[in-house]
C-alpha cells in the first residue's frame, strides 16, 4: 500500500503532530510505503500526489481541517482517509466527512461526538493514538535526571508527587485536583502538586481562577508548584518518571495521549470516567476514574469564516450540547489519599499500568492494525 501521512511534518512537540508522526513511523518501519508531509503544504503535496501516486492521504486533525486532509487530496484523486479528534464539537462539513468510505477516529466517545452533531458514522473506525515505549519508560528516581527534576522543582525525596501537564492545566482537570488537595490536605501532608504549563493565551485565560483555589490552601499553597515552558519529548519521560501519581481529570479530553504515556512511564493515572480516558485507563488496575459530577451544557455556539462559513454566525442546537465536563471532587479527594498513603499500590498499579499502556498502544500494533483496515476496506493489496 502506498500512502502519504498528512500532520504538522517535521514533527513538534504537541499531540496531533505527534499523533500522526507514531503513525508515519509505524507504517514505516513496519515495511509499508509511506511519505510524510506538512498537512497545509500544498506545494509538495502535489509533488508527492504526482510522483509517487499514492493509494490513500491519511490525513491527522480535526473536522476544521477539512480542506487540507479530504478535498485537497480528492482534488488529485487520492482517497482520503482521516484521523479525526473531536473539539468540543462538529460545525461544517459533516456531508463531506459522512460521504468517507473511511475515516478514523482517536476514541468511541470522538466518534460519537460526531453522530451527536449530525455526521453519519456509519464507516467510523475507532484507532487509538501509537506510543513509543521504549522512549515513554519507567526511569528509576535514582537517575540522576530524574533526581535533579525533583530537587528542581522543590521535592524532596519523602514528599508524594503528583503532576499535571498540559498547554493550560486546568484543561486538564487542575482546578478539580486543587480542590481535592484542599480536602487531602486534612489527613495527608507530605506532598507536592507540580504543574507543566506551555503557557500563553489559555493558560492566562485561567491564571486568576487558579491562584485563587491554590490560595485557599492556606499553609499547603506553597506545595503547588508551576513548571512553565515547551519541553521536548525526549524530556518528558524524565519529568513522568519523577512523579508518583499523574492527576489528568481532564475537562475536554478525546483520547489522552500524555495519560498513556505517564501509564507508560509506570504511573497509576488519575483521571474522570469519561470521554477518551474512559477507554485508555483500567479503573482500579492503573489508576482511578472519577465519576462525572456536572456537565457544562450549551444551547447555541458561534461558528466562524474559519470554520469553512461564509460569514461568522450563531447556530442553535436542537437540544443543548455538553461541552465539557468536571470531575467529582469528593471522589478525586478519595483516590488521591489511596496512593499517597500506600506506596505498595503506587507501585503494583504502576507495573499494571506499563504492560497495559505497551501492550495496548504500541505505535508498531497501531500502524499495523490501522494498515489492515483500509486494504480491507478499500480493498487495497
Amino acid at each position: 500500500m502506498r500512502s502519504i501521512v498528512l500532520y504538522s511534518y517535521p514533527p513538534e512537540p504537541d499531540g496531533l503532530s505527534q499523533q500522526g508522526d507514531m503513525l508515519y513511523r509505524g507504517m514505516k518501519e513496519n515495511g509499508e510505503e509511506v511519505w510524510p508531509c506538512h498537512l497545509s503544504s500544498e506545494f509538495q503535496k502535489e509533488w508527492i500526489y504526482k510522483l509517487y501516486k499514492p493509494q490513500v492521504a491519511l490525513g491527522v486533525g480535526f473536522w476544521g481541517h477539512t480542506q487540507d486532509l479530504i478535498e485537497h487530496p480528492q482534488k488529485f484523486g487520492i482517497q482520503p482517509v482521516p484521523w479525526l479528534l473531536a473539539d468540543g464539537w462538529v460545525a461544517n462539513y459533516h456531508d463531506k466527512i459522512s460521504s468517507l468510505p473511511l475515516v478514523f477516529t482517536t476514541s468511541d466517545w470522538v466518534t460519537k461526538t460526531f453522530a451527536r452533531d449530525g455526521v453519519n458514522t456509519k464507516n467510523f473506525v475507532t484507532a487509538h493514538i501509537g506510543l513509543e515505549p521504549n522512549l515513554f519508560r519507567p526511569i528509576p528516581k535514582t537517575d540522576p535526571g530524574v533526581k535533579l527534576i525533583r530537587e528542581m522543582a522543590g521535592v524532596n525525596d519523602e514528599e508524594v508527587m503528583i503532576l499535571t501537564t498540559g498547554g493550560d492545566v486546568t484543561s486538564k482537570g487542575a482546578q478539580e485536583i486543587f480542590k481535592a488537595l484542599k480536602k487531602v490536605d486534612q489527613e495527608f501532608k507530605n506532598w507536592k502538586y507540580v504543574c507543566k504549563i506551555w503557557g500563553g493565551a489559555s493558560a492566562d485565560d485561567h491564571y486568576d481562577d487558579e491562584m485563587a483555589l491554590i490560595d485557599e490552601l492556606g499553609d499547603s499553597k506553597d506545595k503547588v508548584v508551576y513548571l512553565e515552558g515547551s519541553m521536548s519529548r525526549e524530556f518528558m519521560p524524565y519529568l513522568l518518571s519523577a512523579c508518583d501519581i499523574y492527576a489528568a481529570p481532564s475537562r475536554l479530553e478525546g483520547f489522552g495521549m500524555i495519560q498513556v504515556e505517564a501509564m507508560a512511564c509506570g504511573k497509576p493515572v488519575i483521571s474522570i470516567d469519561a470521554m477518551g480516558p474512559k477507554e485508555t485507563i483500567k479503573h482500579g488496575e492503573t489508576g482511578f476514574l472519577a465519576k462525572v459530577a456536572s456537565t457544562v451544557d450549551l444551547t447555541s455556539e458561534w461558528a466562524y469564516v474559519g470554520m469553512g462559513f461564509e460569514e461568522d454566525h450563531r447556530i442553535e442546537f436542537d437540544k443543548p450540547k455538553t461541552f465539557a465536563y468536571r470531575a467529582d471532587v469528593d471522589e478525586l479527594a478519595e483516590y488521591l489519599l489511596k496512593l499517597l498513603k500506600d506506596a505498595e499500590l503506587r507501585e503494583k498499579m504502576g507495573k499494571a499500568a506499563r504492560e497495559h499502556a505497551v501492550e495496548t498502544f504500541e505505535y508498531h500494533k497501531v500502524a499495523k492494525r490501522m494498515a489492515e483496515v483500509i486494504k480491507e476496506r478499500l480493498k487495497i493489496s
